[in-house]
């Protein structure tokens, strides 16, 4: 069922020299998708989840929770960078990761609920992107990704708060895309109490080590049955809901 969304986009004219380079413009960019989606629009959703997630990683920065507060909002701005970049190549019709091409080409429908769109979302930002936006930071910062150190111990420490911002949006965002009550849906049910935050981000580490230690084979890997793996679990969380 289509709702006629339009597909503009605050990024639609986006290009490199635009790329943002703080956070408070990740923070603005994410406000202006939220600003210019509908309620229709099932980006909106996944958006309004990141942008809970980064202004909550923002905060967290600006009161010095961290070994290196700089490497970690590095590192927000370079994954952020490659959800828009993502967003911007669907919005044009080049080529984005199947992954995201899996939401993307559905927003509009809607028999999918604001949950499925926002986990779909973060299902290919995470285990898509998040590997190659930690070794972009590291080579900015002119570091080494790494099991036991202090940015591997920043990293990790996020995830409580991340947990709890994905458990209110689980029970936020459980409703139909227009914004219905939804029916008790058991392959939607599990796929929701099955999502792990934390184990798909420790995966994203690991592959980011391996890309450092061996770029071409990791990358291989990770564009082949990685990539493969993430789009089928994009399109198993957004099957329509009856």
């Amino acid at each position: 069922m289509s709702t006629n969304v339009s597909l503009r986009s605050p990024t639609r004219r986006r290009h490199k020299d635009s790329a943002p380079q703080s956070l408070a413009r990740v923070l603005f960019s994410m406000q202006t998708i939220d600003g210019t989606c509908v309620d229709a629009d099932g980006l909106k959703w996944f958006n309004w989840l990141y942008l809970q997630v980064t202004q909550a990683v923002a905060n967290r920065v600006a009161s010095g929770g961290f070994n290196d507060p700089g490497w970690l909002a590095e590192l927000d701005v370079q994954f952020a960078e490659l959800y828009f970049n993502a967003l911007y190549a669907a919005l044009n019709a080049a080529a984005c990761p199947g992954s995201w091409k899996s939401m993307f080409s559905r927003r509009d429908q809607a028999d999918i609920a604001r949950i499925q769109f926002a986990l779909a979302g973060m299902n290919a930002h995470i285990n898509h992107d998040l590997p190659y936006a930690i070794v972009s930071t590291c080579k900015a910062t002119n570091t080494v990704p790494r099991h036991g150190t202090p940015h591997y111990n920043d990293y990790t420490a996020l995830n409580t708060t991340l947990d709890g911002l994905i458990d209110v949006a689980k029970k936020t965002l459980n409703v139909r895309l227009l914004g219905g009550p939804l029916p008790a849906v058991l392959h939607l049910e599990d796929l929701i109490a099955s999502w792990d935050l934390a184990g798909f981000r420790e995966g994203a580490w690991s592959h980011a080590e391996n890309i450092w230690n061996d770029p071409v084979l990791a990358v291989a890997i990770l564009e082949g049955t990685i990539e493969k793996v993430a789009t089928f679990a994009s399109e198993a969380l957004l099957i329509p809901v009856p």
